[in-house]
């Protein structure tokens, strides 16, 4: 832990990092279903301050028997855009200002921490690959398959990090979003980088877009 302000001190946060989707943007379809629910949270969640709604994550895979409503999708595909890398204001306003984000390593509660947390991984990683996932289980929480491949940034070491996301909800807000690793916690320069994204002292160092304008300057519109 002891490193962690001499590491991000090192790291240019005025310009992060563009992540692209690896081998998945191409695939992104628009759910087959109804497009209401989709549109219903686009327009809960736009504004002049947070912009609009955009999902890149669309083609939701889901287990033999999970039938998912066009709500879920949509949030679904918003946690999967969040673990890419890809995060936006209206992504967060998907979730209650009191929700919070776990992992082995973070315990992020309330918007100031769990926000700086998703845009801290594009300060901590020059490249997110999500290699697949599959959601499953419907319920409260939604269950989910996740597999990322990781590279630090300025060290160029890779990681693949297999995970059970939890994701619960609150009527149609996000409560909590937990990301329980597969195994063992990753070793080295990977556990590193997740340790600096540490909740306490992240909001402090990573800055968090304060409109629609600043964070498509960064393109995460």
């Amino acid at each position: 832990m002891q490193s962690i302000r001499t590491t991000f001190a090192r790291t240019s946060f005025t310009k992060p990092t563009q992540i692209s989707l690896v081998n998945t943007t191409k695939r992104f379809q628009t759910p087959s279903k109804s497009q209401a629910a989709y549109e219903a949270a686009a327009a809960m969640s736009t504004s002049k301050s947070v912009g609009e709604l955009n999902i890149e994550s669309k083609n939701i895979k889901a287990a033999s028997g999970v039938d998912l409503s066009d709500h879920q999708r949509t949030i679904i595909g918003s946690v999967l855009d969040l673990f890419a890398g890809r995060p936006s204001l209206a992504k967060l306003q998907l979730w209650k200002d009191e929700a919070e984000f776990t992992d082995p390593l973070t315990i992020a509660k309330g918007r100031k921490q769990y926000e700086a947390q998703w845009y801290g991984l594009q300060t901590a990683f020059s490249e997110i690959e999500r290699l697949g996932h599959e959601v499953k289980s419907n319920g409260n929480p939604i269950e989910m398959d996740l597999d990322t491949r990781y590279v630090v940034k300025g060290l160029g070491k890779e990681q693949k990090i297999s995970s059970k996301i939890e994701i619960w909800m609150e009527g149609d807000k996000i409560v909590k979003v937990a990301d329980k690793w597969d195994g063992s916690l990753p070793e080295g320069s990977i556990a590193q980088a997740f340790r600096r994204l540490n909740a306490v002292t992240v909001p402090n160092i990573v800055g968090v877009p304060k409109n629609a304008e600043e964070d498509a300057k960064r393109g995460n519109q």
